[in-house]
């Protein structure tokens, strides 16, 4: 590639598999040069494990990021591997087990429900959330690049595939091609 990062020193978190978001952007910045440390949490020889498929070797330390002393602890943890750092590529995420592997496509409202209650008229019909912190908050840049600037909160729902304007959130794209 090229050495567009040479010299950088970034903070990967989010590493699970070598499938991963921040696996690949660990990947993609080791190539351009970036020195990277990741971290990972719960199945820390597995994390360990996939940073070894990475062009170059990469310090991995143990983050919970729902942990404050965790967090408290991880600039000292970061500063034994490099003097500093130019960025963050924040990719922690969760799921239940159920929605893990390529089956969150198939999760029930039960795995993913945010406050225990079925809010049904809010996700399939027209009807505000219930929760009133439901919906997505967005930049002010990302909402203007959607064309919602000025709209406050996004809320969302799920409609037949019929009524999905075209798009490209209509193709599945994947690193092999094309999906769907």
């Amino acid at each position: 590639m090229s050495d567009l990062l040479a010299g950088k020193r970034l903070l990967i978190t989010g590493v699970i598999t070598d499938a991963s978001i921040a696996f690949s952007v660990a990947k993609v910045a080791q190539e351009n040069g970036a020195d990277v440390v990741l971290t990972g949490f719960g199945r820390m020889s597995l994390v360990e494990r996939i940073a070894k498929r990475l062009p170059a070797p990469a310090p991995v330390i143990e983050l919970d990021a729902t942990n404050p002393e965790h967090l408290a602890g991880l600039a000292d943890k970061v500063r034994e591997h490099v003097d500093g750092l130019d960025g963050v590529v924040h990719s922690i995420a969760f799921g239940p087990q159920s929605v893990l592997g390529g089956e969150f496509l198939n999760a029930q409202w039960e795995d993913v429900g945010p406050f225990g209650e079925d809010d049904a008229d809010y996700v399939f019909g027209g009807a505000a959330p219930a929760e009133p912190r439901s919906g997505l908050d967005l930049s002010p840049a990302a909402a203007a690049a959607l064309g919602l600037a000025g709209r406050g909160r996004v809320s969302w729902r799920f409609v037949p595939e019929g009524q999905v304007p075209d798009g490209p959130w209509t193709r599945i794209e994947t690193t092999r091609g094309e999906a769907g």
